[in-house]
């Protein structure tokens, strides 16, 4: 689980199999793959044959980790080229979703915002999503003066990729943008911008 004195900073508590959730729709990127894994371990008879998984490899997870999903004998596995591919997928199931259908996501914390931003399209309450990060702390940023969004952001001092803007990171998330705010960090004193240091992995 990761914490912060900053209220909006995302929680993850694990996943947990819902023994009542009549429908298991589990994504999961990079290494979260391990986390799936660990899931089924867990989850009590009947399980499987309730649960689909959406996977997208990321940067960083072996050509492995999809093999290891699509052994575990789930409903249905969806393999998806890239992350924005797998939320198409998600979001046209969680329009047809049923009552008593349960969300899993599993993998950075730029994926899972994402995934929950799908989900709280669909009215889905962002406290009953089962998360668990995995993997690299890299954040997905929006720069407050021109909105872009910029992804796997390692340094607390970054130029925005979209208006050039030296920006400072910070720990306020916004869910519904599914990005932490980076802001101005020069604005007071035009050019006194600091070197930019790796502090999200």
């Amino acid at each position: 689980m990761l914490v912060s004195g900053t209220k909006s900073r995302p929680r993850y508590c694990g996943l947990h199999p819902d023994p009542f959730a009549k429908h298991h729709l589990i994504a999961a990127e990079g290494e979260g793959a391990l986390v799936v894994e660990d899931l089924f371990a867990r989850a009590p008879d009947g399980f499987l044959a309730r649960a689909t998984i959406l996977f997208a490899a990321g940067a960083c997870a072996p050509a492995d980790r999809a093999t290891g999903l699509q052994a575990l004998g789930a409903h249905a596995t969806y393999l998806a080229p890239t992350v924005p591919t797998l939320l198409v997928r998600l979001n046209a199931l969680l329009a047809g979703a049923t009552m008593g259908t349960r969300l899993y996501a599993a993998g950075t914390e730029g994926f899972i915002g994402q995934v929950m931003q799908v989900a709280l399209g669909h009215g889905m309450d962002h406290q009953s999503i089962s998360t668990e990060h995995r993997g690299s702390l890299a954040r997905r940023i929006q720069c407050v003066h021109c909105k872009g969004i910029t992804e796997d952001v390692t340094t607390q001092v970054v130029t925005c990729a979209h208006c050039g803007v030296a920006l400072q990171v910070r720990d306020h998330y916004s869910r519904r943008l599914a990005a932490f705010m980076a802001v101005s960090i020069d604005a007071e004193a035009p050019g006194e911008v600091p070197p930019a240091q790796e502090v999200y992995r």
